[in-house]
């Protein structure tokens, strides 16, 4: 479940580390009742571009794959042996 926390409690910035790290997932900030910021791990950041980079080499695999720029996997392995005199 999605952690909430008012802007006032980022004083407390030993806990709310911990809070991030626990969590593992985003902190929503708040600030007046409506949402305002997103805080979380630096672990969690990276897994997350990482994921946001595997969709983005899925989204052009797919496309390769729309205009027919694809090898049959026989063909390319032999085409490495080959080149590397394997």
């Amino acid at each position: 479940m999605a952690k909430i926390i008012p802007i006032k409690d980022l004083k407390n910035t030993a806990q709310i580390s911990e809070l991030c790290h626990v969590a593992e997932e985003p902190v929503y900030v708040t600030k007046n009742g409506y949402g305002d910021m997103v805080i979380m791990s630096m672990d969690l950041y990276e897994k997350m571009l990482y994921q946001q980079e595997l969709i983005y080499e899925i989204g052009i695999s797919e496309g390769q794959i729309r205009e027919g720029k694809t090898k049959d996997a026989f063909a390319a392995l032999e085409e490495m042996r080959r080149k590397h005199g394997v």
